[in-house]
Formats: structure tokens, sequence, C-alpha cells
């Protein structure tokens, strides 16, 4: 009898959790389908955008759940007046690598202008604005504060309330879940446009918090509105939504990707390759003058939470050592959970500096300074400061910071 009772038991616990699950694009089974922004401003929200003139702020990422192009599906809408499209770093359609400019065009699918907001045109000029009543903001964040997306709807957000319109964000999920904060707060001198405001490095917020808290604590004073998604909950990484991965750029292919990001975008900041120009840009890091036998084995004894190190060797296809075998390491993030990305990506710092004092070189241009947003960080580390006690100075920043972003968590 009491076997018989455990079979029913585990048939009932297996059938509920059956009605938990959903078949993702692919055939996977995940949590429950998150709907996004974009899907519910179309089912529920439209009366947004009756009668005006819509300007989109988008990218690849701007997609419903069958991957069709937020562009697409405003332009085929009769109900909506699309008329300008805004593109962020790399483009409305993705086309363009870090840093590269891309210029004033007309879609070739729809016929519309595309203005860039990256390079010499940060902020929507009131001219680009002309024939808009309305801004939407649909792009991807990745969770870490030196992506720059997140500071692409900032300035639009001035000129919306420049211009007296409304900016609407249609919420996306924070790839990396929304509960750990890491980093030290941005300190208002490295203002920068890889780090606008003081906020940490690993921020845990959707780009709609990230709106509200820009909008209030920093005066911005726009108009605004955010489409909340439904079903995301703060513990969920991308891998729990049940979406399909769209490249927010090209550097960042991955869902992996964008979790080792905020460990190891600060290595852009010294003349280690951060992996661009291979197939694992951020998970592989290395440089010719290193032993990548000897950098893993003494990643690896520091024994750093849900991560691992493999020997790794790569050549560049572009970006720095191009065309040079490099060694160094390959980033295994093996605890999402457990995974502290800033103290990873210090320890690979530290460990590389220390190991090859006379290779190893931060970068003259400020980068590294600009990216951990403060100097003290890099100062530390060439005194010969422990890892833990540069965690351990920036703990109670973050701290602070989590007691201000509890204002604006819509989740």
């Amino acid at each position: 009898m009491k076997k018989m009772i455990i079979a029913v038991l585990a048939v009932i616990l297996a059938m509920g959790t059956v009605t938990t699950v959903h078949a993702d694009l692919f055939g996977r089974k995940k949590e429950k389908t998150v709907k996004t922004g974009t899907e519910l401003l179309l089912k529920k929200n439209m009366h947004l955008l009756k009668g005006k003139r819509v300007g989109l702020i988008t990218n690849p990422t701007g997609t419903d759940r069958h991957l069709k192009s937020t562009v697409d599906i405003l332009s085929e809408n009769k109900n909506v007046q699309l008329t300008a499209l805004f593109g962020p770093e790399h483009g409305v359609r993705g086309s363009a690598q870090a840093g590269e400019y891309v210029e004033y065009y007309v879609d070739e699918k729809t016929g519309l202008p595309v203005y860039s907001l990256y390079g010499k045109t940060r902020k929507p000029t009131q001219e680009m604005l002309k024939d808009t009543d309305v801004l939407l903001f649909d792009i991807q964040d990745v969770g870490t504060r030196y992506y720059t997306y997140i500071y692409t709807m900032a300035y639009a957000m001035e000129a919306a309330k420049e211009k007296g319109i409304p900016f609407i964000v249609l919420d996306r999920p924070n790839p990396l879940g929304g509960i750990k904060v890491d980093g030290p707060v941005l300190e208002p001198e490295f203002s920068s446009f890889v780090g606008l405001y003081p906020i940490p490095l690993r921020h845990g917020m959707t780009a709609g918090e990230l709106a509200m808290l820009f909008n209030k604590e920093f005066n911005i004073g726009a108009d605004l509105k955010v489409v909340k998604m439904k079903g995301w909950k703060r513990h969920m990484d991308f891998s729990d939504t049940g979406l399909p991965f769209v490249m927010p750029s090209p550097n960042m292919p991955t869902e992996d990707t964008a979790f080792v990001y905020p460990a190891t975008g600060m290595i852009e900041g010294t003349n280690l390759s951060e992996g661009r120009g291979t197939t694992k840009p951020f998970e592989l890091i290395g440089a010719p003058y290193i032993n990548s036998t000897d950098l893993a084995a003494k990643l690896n004894s520091l024994k750093l939470p849900g991560v691992s190190f493999r020997a790794a060797s790569f050549t560049p296809s572009f970006s720095k050592h191009s065309g040079k075998l490099s060694h160094g390491v390959q980033v295994y993030v093996t605890d999402r959970k457990k995974f502290e990305a800033v103290r990873t990506g210090l320890s690979i710092v530290k460990t590389v500096k220390d190991t090859y004092p006379d290779d190893f070189q931060f970068l003259p241009a400020n980068n590294f300074t600009l990216l951990l947003g403060n100097g003290w960080v890099k100062d530390m580390l060439m005194q010969g400061a422990a890892v833990d006690d540069i965690v351990k100075r920036y703990k109670s920043e973050t701290e602070q910071f989590m007691n201000i972003r509890e204002n604006y968590l819509l989740y």
C-alpha cells in the first residue's frame, strides 16, 4: 500500500510539472513562456500609438517569439503609422561591427528613414524627430553596465522630453536574471558612453526598470511608459524564458557570452585579447606572451565560485593580436547562480599582470577605468592589492544601490 501511495503521488507531481513547462520555438521544454512588452503592446496597448506618428528605436533583437522583426510587424499594421527608425551601435539590422559608425540611410524593406544613434549623433536631434509623435524602444539589453544600448535609451528619453512626446519602453528580460547585483558603482567623473550613470557593473534590472530609474534619479523627466512583460520572474535567466535568443550584437552570439561579459568585458581595457575575432568572444582570453597551461592552472587553483578555465590557444581574425597565435583560457560558467562575474574578471587581470609583469599592460586610453567606472580599482591592482580587498571595498556601494533600485523593480 505504501508503494502504491508513493507511485500515485509521483504521478500527480509529474502531471503538475508537465503543466508548468512549454515547448519553445525549437521544441525544447522550458518554463511557461514569457511574453515581452512587444507582444503585449500589440495585444493590449495599441491605444498608446493610436493616431500618432511612431519612431522606433530597435535592432535585430526587436522581434516577436516567431522571430518576426518589430520593424516589419509595425510597418505592416494598418493601425500604426511608423515614420522613422533609429539604430543603436551596430545598427537597426545589426550589420555594423563594434565602434563602426552607421550613416543615415533608407531601409530597403520598408522605405523608412533610418537614423544612427551611434557615432556622431548619440541623441536624436529635433530634426530627426520632426515626423514623430511618440518614440518606442525595443532592444534586448544584456544586463551589464558597459553595454551601450541602455544609454542610447537614456539619450532618446532626453530628446523625447525636449520635444514633449511620450517615450515607451517595450520591456524584455535581463538575460542574467534580476536578482544578483555585482561590481562597483560608477563614479560620475568617469561617465561615458560605456557607463553614463552611477549603477553597478551588473545591475540586475530590465531596460524598463532602468528607464524608470534613469528618468527619476537622474532627472530626465520624460513622459515615460513601460509596457511590462508577462510571466518573467527575477530568478529567470534567459534560458528559462522560452524565448529565442537573438544576437544583441556581433560579438554577443549566445547566452553564455552574456554571462561571462560582466567578467571579461573589462579585458578590453588591457592588451589581452578578449576573444574578438574568434567564434567565442569574451569566453576566450589570451595573448601571444601567455603560457596557456600555466594560466589555466593558476586560475583554477583560485577555486572561484561557479567557473572553470580551460587552457586554450586561438588566432583572432581581427581586433587585438589579429592574425597572431594567442594563448590563454576559455572561461566556462559552470553554475550561473554561484558565479561572481566581477571577482572573476579582476582575478584574470591580476593573475596575468602578476605572472607577466613585463608584458601585460593596461591600454593608455583609460579604457579600463571607464569600463570599471572608477580609478581606484586599477590603482589597487597596480599596487598589488588582493582581489578580496577590491571586492570588499565595492560591496558597500553595491548594497547602497540595491536600496535605490528597489523603488523601480516591476517584477
